[in-house]
């Protein structure tokens, strides 16, 4: 069961994360991968909330969690993409997109998990 739940959850989020990667990059005419960064923060502000959030059952966290939060953000698209711009010396732009990502990242599941502890008051 658990299995399947992944695969259902990630069968979403996959798709999810192509689609909003495409229409933000489309948008943008900049070397730096604003659709990866717009998931990749989106991803950690659901999973801080579904962290936050306490009494939810386990199939819950199985299948938002793991299944559509593991589809939708992507490390190895992040990773990618910033040795990308660092062969195409665009050395700042790397460096602010591993610095966005980071702080940002860690900001978005610090703030979903506060206001799910909020809520759950």
């Amino acid at each position: 069961m658990t299995v399947l739940l992944v695969a259902l959850g990630a069968a979403v989020g996959a798709p999810v994360r192509y689609v909003v990667d495409r229409f933000i990059q489309a948008r943008h005419d900049s070397l730096f991968p604003w659709g990866t960064l717009t998931v990749n923060l989106a991803g950690c502000l659901v999973l801080g909330a579904l962290a936050g959030s306490g009494g939810l059952p386990g199939w819950v966290a199985t299948l938002v969690g793991i299944g559509f939060c593991g589809a939708l953000t992507t490390y190895s698209t992040f990773g990618y993409e910033t040795v990308r711009l660092v062969r195409e010396r665009a050395w700042l732009i790397a460096a602010t997109n591993a610095a966005v990502s980071l702080a940002g990242g860690l900001a978005a599941a610090y703030l979903g998990l506060g206001l799910a502890e909020s809520l759950g008051r």
